[in-house]
């Protein structure tokens, strides 16, 4: 939804210390990065890009050729993005795997009890966790913290903020929005370049 500026700004400046995610995000974001396509949709007019459907297969050839994220960003490969920016200021980040996973990249951890250890490894002492339009993720994120960790959870659909709090998670906060909305006014809020 247009959400990907917004946190790349936010990582930028600072304010992101790790990112946890499924495959499907770094894929879009590289797809995005590499061909302005999402899914072979040129999001500069929301057109069809001529043969573009392939552009998410590429993306993750491109990254495998570069030997992964963080080869692709230093050898100028990638040049822009949520994932660029992870690796210019040094951000971890865990992609954990699915069934349905393209690819998936290189990084993508595809044994699930591998990523849950490297999901509570990252989450160890944080204070405030922010889900974004991911039902699945927030819900386990959620399960993995203490009671006294804040969860933001931000989706456009009501149904998924009740969901986190339902499963377990009773120190969620939920906002109904636009995820790429959110991101925007945060990072315009806390930052002066977004």
């Amino acid at each position: 939804t247009g959400g990907a500026p917004g946190l790349a700004c936010l990582i930028r400046h600072g304010f992101v210390q790790c990112v946890l995610s499924g495959n499907a995000l770094a894929v879009h974001d590289i797809e995005a990065a590499l061909y302005g396509t999402s899914l072979g949709v040129r999001l500069c007019d929301g057109r069809q890009e001529e043969h573009g459907h392939r552009n998410h297969i590429r993306a993750i050839n491109a990254i495998y050729r570069a030997g992964g994220i963080r080869q692709a960003v230093e050898s100028g490969l990638l040049a822009s993005g949520i994932f660029y920016e992870c690796v210019q200021a040094g951000v971890e980040f865990v992609l954990a795997g699915s069934l349905r996973d393209d690819g998936p990249l290189p990084e993508t951890i595809t044994d699930m009890n591998q990523a849950q250890d490297a999901y509570a490894r990252a989450l160890k002492g944080v204070g405030l966790v922010l889900c974004l339009g991911t039902m699945l993720h927030s819900i386990a994120v959620g399960n993995m913290l203490p009671s006294w960790v804040k969860l933001i959870c931000v989706d456009i659909n009501p149904a998924v903020v009740t969901k986190v709090s339902d499963r377990g998670t009773g120190q969620a906060v939920g906002v109904v929005t636009d995820v790429g909305l959110f991101l925007h006014l945060l990072a315009r809020t806390l930052t002066e370049d977004a």
